[in-house]
Formats: structure tokens, sequence, C-alpha cells
């Protein structure tokens, strides 16, 4: 299982065990979300791999959204 917590106009990708497996933001250069891990030591389980890009899909479809964080 993957969690995914907003924060700040992305989401953090936490796995079962609580390690922070990186961030799904928005690249506005490409038009679309993507994973950025959190380092590069991270191994992606193939569950978690299928979590994590059905995730991205439905955000660029807009199945999902992220929900803004108003400062004010």
């Amino acid at each position: 299982m993957v969690l995914f917590f907003p924060m700040q106009q992305e989401l953090d990708c936490v796995n079962d065990s609580g390690q922070i497996l990186g961030k799904i933001k928005f690249d506005g250069a490409k038009n679309e979300h993507v994973f950025e891990p959190d380092n590069e030591s991270v191994v992606l389980s193939d569950l978690e791999e299928v979590k994590i890009v059905d995730r991205i899909i439905g955000l660029n479809t807009g199945k999902y959204s992220i929900p803004m964080q108003d400062d004010d």
C-alpha cells in the first residue's frame, strides 16, 4: 500500500512502514505530474510503483486532484 499526503501542491508518497518514497509534483514544462524519488537509494516494490503510476495517471486525467494550500 502507498499513502498519498498533500503538501504544498505536492503529494508525499509513503509506504506501509512509514518511509517517504518521494513526491508527486506537477511539471509545468511537460504539463503533467511526475514522481520524484526522495533519494536515489529508494527502491520501489512492484506494487508501490503500480500505485504511484495509477495516482499520476489519475492526476493527469482529472480523476484525482491535489488540494491547494491557502497560507493566508
